[in-house]
């Protein structure tokens, strides 16, 4: 258990880390940073998904032989991140953007921590699953995660923050996923049957994330060779999953 604490811990800090990659786009020029996060995010897709389906769902499975159980806690997974985004979406909305910019940046600061701490949880799963999942998961964040910060980074700024007050900011709400995995690592070692849950959840989740989240994103792209480029990194991400398995 001391080996998987320590794991999932360190992974957690990677996570976390990648918050100040704002620091790297401070000096690149607005086309480049688009044609970067374009092929990021469609390496975060295929990594995502190809988490869940190769790693985490076959885990789910081999945990649980009751496949309807296995089914809905994926279900449940999708089911819930989608009622967590609405909830976030509509707090959004009934705040003032004109009288009260610097509050955007807040209440954007309070949804990336949300987002952060499901991180932090996704991680704590797949770690207690195995230790192979557990780094094939925190690749899969760490795609997913480099395009979302550095869209969080231009929020605050667009927001009226510094970019040093930015950086600060973006990286103690990046540092709440360790809520998240120390919250998970107590309750797995209290109660390892709850795993057989989780880690379908975690799979449903990632799925979540990659088709309502990202895809849509991607689906906005018609020219042929970027389309191309988006699934031949879909693909990458796919077939480091694959590597890992």
């Amino acid at each position: 258990m001391g080996t998987t604490y320590l794991y999932a811990l360190s992974s957690t800090l990677v996570v976390s880390l990648i918050s100040l990659i704002g620091i790297a786009t401070m000096g690149m020029k607005m086309g480049k940073l688009k044609q970067l996060i374009f092929i990021l995010v469609s390496l975060a897709v295929g990594s995502l998904l190809g988490d869940a389906f190769i790693h985490l769902i076959p885990e789910a499975f081999q945990q649980n032989p009751n496949s309807k159980t296995v089914a809905l806690s994926i279900l449940f997974g999708i089911l819930f991140f989608f009622i967590l985004e609405k909830f976030i979406h509509l707090y959004h909305k009934h705040t003032d953007e004109e009288n009260q910019i610097s509050s955007i940046g807040y209440m954007n600061i309070i949804a990336n921590g949300v987002h952060n701490f499901i991180d932090g949880l996704l991680i704590g799963i797949s770690y207690l699953a195995s230790v192979e999942i557990g780094l094939a998961t925190t690749i899969a964040v760490v795609a997913h995660e480099i395009p979302h910060e550095i869209s969080e980074f231009g929020v605050l700024i667009h927001a009226g923050f510094s970019k040093r007050k930015a950086l600060i900011f973006n990286f103690l709400s990046a540092s709440i996923s360790f809520l998240g995995t120390i919250l998970v690592l107590v309750i797995g070692a209290k109660s390892g049957a709850i795993i057989k849950y989780l880690v379908p959840f975690a799979a449903g989740g990632f799925v979540y994330i990659a088709g309502s989240s990202l895809i849509p994103e991607l689906q906005k792209e018609h020219r042929i060779k970027k389309s191309i480029i988006q699934i031949i990194a879909i693909g990458f991400g796919i077939l480091t999953m694959l590597c890992m398995k």
